[in-house]
């Protein structure tokens, strides 16, 4: 089922994938560089309705339009809060998703808006590069339970970069930014896939 809602920022889109007895909600929204068609977001769609979470696929108001390029952090957070009613709507605790730029959405907005907890899929630690240029202040600052989902060879941080702090990493082996890994790896992408879907199946279990 897709949902259209406007925003101060634009009209943004929600496409619904419901579980038949839901007892979470997962939003979940793209990078600055793809939409929702994204493989982990793909994936998780299809598997965690059977696990009783219903997930919002959501194209932020810049990507709607069909804009090439995302506004600013501050406008990503205005169409992010303006599609939290319509989430918040299903009586039922939400956890605020998204891949990249959408997961540093999530982590920026996640205590003011109420979030169950945050999951972030390929956090952009900082541009590559520039490891000096961290954005590990906005992880840190999430406030809520936080996963963060992270290839192994992601340029935008590796795991082993990451700062230590309250919230679990689940690496990808081989894994970029995209989750995709190299025909010569070890693990097949169906496999990259699944490691990246049932980390989130086990962690959202844990929430209780």
């Amino acid at each position: 089922m897709i949902e259209i809602v406007e925003t101060d920022a634009g009209t943004a889109r929600i496409t619904w994938h419901r579980a038949k007895r839901a007892r979470l909600v997962l939003a979940v929204s793209h990078g600055a560089g793809g939409g929702i068609e994204a493989r982990d977001l793909r994936a998780l769609a299809q598997v965690l309705p059977d696990h009783g979470v219903s997930v919002a696929l959501v194209e932020q108001p810049w990507r709607v339009a069909g804009k090439k390029v995302a506004p600013a952090p501050k406008t990503l957070d205005t169409g992010w809060r303006g599609i939290w009613p319509a989430l918040a709507g299903m009586a039922l605790p939400v956890i605020s998703g998204g891949r990249s730029a959408g997961a540093r959405v999530a982590c920026r907005t996640a205590t003011e808006l109420g979030a169950h907890a945050v999951l972030a899929l390929s956090f952009p630690l900082h541009p590559p590069g520039k490891p000096e240029r961290s954005r590990a202040d906005e992880l840190l600052g999430a406030g809520v339970p936080t996963l963060v989902v992270q290839g192994g060879n992601d340029p935008f941080g590796k795991p082993d970069e990451f700062p230590d702090g309250a919230y679990e990493l689940v690496e990808v082996p081989y894994g970029d930014h995209g989750f995709a890994v190299p025909k010569r790896a070890e693990i097949t992408q169906e496999r990259a896939v699944e490691i990246v879907t049932g980390a989130v199946v086990e962690w959202v279990a844990s929430l209780g």
